[in-house]
């Protein structure tokens, strides 16, 4: 059974006009008993926020987290929406993770689709990663594949030839293709809560991504040391809600169901998914 994986869009800067608050930890102020002639002690300073770090998945690129970029941006966190080469899992991984090695104090790390793979990778061994989030993602295990947590039901156990346009250079082994979503497919099962248009644009300038992605298996599973959260999309028919619900489940996620989108609410509906980006980061202390 063929079971390719996730994907996000290239999505220019498509935004959500919803504001959304942020929720901010700051000590409160502890006033000292001092004698009278000294001046009271000042009020420790508010804790730093988190730096917000997203992984776009396949068929995408960063600027699919737009929408949520802005809405964090104008809540005052630093938010960085990086390249995913979408070349295999383990370089894919590296990547990140040299990217997060430049960065001082708290992270929260947030991936889409394929993206979760990825987080769930360059997070390990990085103490300063404090919060995971899962935006209809994969989560695997150690030894798992991105390929085989679909779902039962995801568009995705189709056949090869109805899912992909594939790019083999001539000679090339079968897993270096680079995949292009069929237009069918991106429009009516992968981003159809879009207006159509709109769609139509991310399905046309979508970036390929490699076969050898999708099966290389997980070497690691942060999830187990470091809290997540789980947004999924009843509307999503990539990565299941009934996959995502499990690898949720055994992560001891917490987890927020968004009824109705797609597999790219992140695009359709920044909004919410920023409030669990936000929920995620207001736990960092």
């Amino acid at each position: 059974m063929f079971q390719r994986s996730w994907h996000t869009v290239r999505m220019g800067a498509l935004t959500s006009a919803a504001a959304v608050a942020c929720a901010v930890i700051v000590p409160s102020a502890v006033a000292a008993c001092a004698p009278a002639a000294s001046p009271p002690a000042a009020p420790p300073p508010s804790a730093a926020k988190p730096t917000i770090v997203l992984v776009h998945g396949a068929f995408a690129d960063a600027s699919s987290w737009g929408g949520e970029v802005g809405a964090l941006e104008k809540q005052g966190y630093d938010a960085r929406a990086i390249a995913d080469p979408l070349e295999n899992l383990d370089s894919d991984s590296d990547s990140v993770k040299n990217f997060l090695a430049t960065l001082n104090g708290p992270i929260v790390l947030v991936g889409h689709s394929y993206g979760g793979s990825v987080i769930t990778n360059a997070a390990a061994g990085n103490p300063n990663v404090k919060a995971l989030v899962y935006v209809d993602a994969a989560a695997p295990d150690v030894g798992e594949t991105t390929a085989q947590l679909s779902g039962a039901d995801s568009v995705l156990t189709r056949p090869q030839g109805e899912l992909f346009d594939p790019v083999l250079p001539p000679g090339a082994p079968q897993e270096q293709a680079q995949l292009y979503l069929k237009k069918d497919i991106f429009l009516q099962h992968f981003g159809n809560d879009l207006p159509s248009d709109l769609a139509t644009r991310a399905w046309a300038s979508q970036r390929s991504a490699a076969a050898a992605a999708l099966y290389a298996p997980s070497k690691n599973a942060a999830w187990k040391d470091i809290p997540s959260w789980y947004f999924i999309s009843s509307g999503d028919q990539v990565i299941t809600p009934a996959s995502e619900d499990s690898m949720a489940a055994r992560a001891h996620s917490q987890v927020t169901h968004f009824n109705g989108g797609s597999h790219l609410t992140l695009v359709s509906h920044p909004d919410a998914v920023t409030q669990v980006i936000e929920a995620a980061a207001a736990s960092v202390h």
